[in-house]
C-alpha cells in the first residue's frame, strides 16, 4: 500500500510535463511564419504618346515648293548606353516646333532632311522613275549623338522602297506604319501625306491611299454585308414559315 502511494506522484508528475511539453508543441505550431518581404520590381516603361504631326517643306533654287510632308515621326533606335553600360532600345519623338527642315529638289531625285534637337538628323531620299512615272521613298540615313549614347548613333540604308505614289499625286497613310531601316533602327510614321514631286503650288495633289487605310476602310463595309445578308436570311425563313403555317391552316 505504501509502494502504491510512492508511485502515484511521480505519475502525477509526469503527466504534467508531458501536458506543458505538448501544449508549448501546439503554441509553436499557432504562430504565423515571418512573412517574407515582398520583392519590388520595375514597372516597364510606358510606351511614348502619339507623335505630333509636323508639316515640312523643301523649295528649289527660286524659292517654289517641290517636296512637302506632313506627318508624325517615331524613331526606334538600339545603341549602347554609356551609363548602363549595355545596349538598350529606346523611343523618340520628334518634335516638330524643334525641328527644322531643309533638302533638295531634282528631276528625279529628292532630299528632305530634318533637323532635330541634340544632333538628331533625319534624311528621306525620294527616287522617281521617269518611265513609269512612280517615286517611292528609296533611302533613310539617321544620325544622332543624345546625352547617354557610348558613341555617336549612324544607320542607314539607301535601297529601301516604301511610300510608293504616282508623279503629281501624294501618298497618304493615315494609320501608324513601321519602315525598318536597319537592324538597329527603324521609323514609325503616323498620319502621312507626302509629295516629292510635281507639286502644283503649295497643295498636295490627289491622294493615293496606302493598304493599310484600304484595309481599315474595307472591314466595317464587310461587317455591315454580314449583317445585311443575316438580316435577309432571318426574314425570309420568317416568311416561309409563316406561309407553311397559313397553308396548314387552310387545309384544317
Amino acid at each position: 500500500m505504501k509502494q502504491h502511494n510512492r508511485k502515484q506522484p511521480l505519475f502525477l508528475a509526469f503527466i504534467t510535463f508531458l501536458a506543458v511539453t505538448l501544449h508549448q508543441s501546439f503554441a509553436a505550431t499557432d504562430v504565423p511564419p515571418t512573412a517574407a518581404a515582398p520583392q519590388t520590381t520595375a514597372p516597364p516603361p510606358a510606351p511614348p504618346a502619339r507623335p505630333e504631326r509636323g508639316n515640312y517643306t523643301v523649295t528649289n533654287g527660286n524659292g517654289t515648293v517641290c517636296l512637302m510632308a506632313r506627318m508624325g515621326l517615331q524613331l526606334n533606335i538600339r545603341f549602347s548606353s554609356a551609363s548602363l553600360n549595355n545596349t538598350v532600345q529606346d523611343v523618340l519623338n520628334l518634335q516638330p516646333n524643334v525641328t527644322k527642315s531643309s533638302g533638295s529638289c531634282d528631276s528625279d531625285s529628292a532630299t528632305l532632311l530634318l533637323m532635330a534637337e541634340e544632333k538628331t538628323n533625319l534624311t528621306f531620299v525620294f527616287s522617281l522613275n521617269a518611265t513609269s512615272s512612280k517615286y517611292h521613298l528609296s533611302g533613310v540615313t539617321l544620325s544622332a549623338a543624345w546625352p547617354d549614347m557610348s558613341e555617336p548613333f549612324s544607320a542607314s540604308n539607301s535601297s529601301l522602297d516604301y511610300l510608293r505614289g504616282t508623279l503629281g499625286r501624294s501618298y497618304m497613310c493615315r494609320e501608324e506604319q513601321t519602315l525598318a531601316v536597319a537592324v538597329n533602327f527603324s521609323l514609325n510614321t503616323f498620319q502621312l501625306q507626302v509629295q516629292p514631286f510635281g507639286l502644283t503650288g503649295d497643295q498636295f495633289g490627289a491622294a493615293e491611299e496606302c493598304q493599310l487605310d484600304e484595309d481599315d476602310m474595307l472591314i466595317p463595309i464587310i461587317v455591315g454585308t454580314a449583317l445585311a445578308s443575316l438580316v435577309l436570311i432571318v426574314l425570309v425563313a420568317y416568311l416561309i414559315g409563316r406561309k407553311r403555317s397559313h397553308a396548314g391552316y387552310q387545309t384544317i
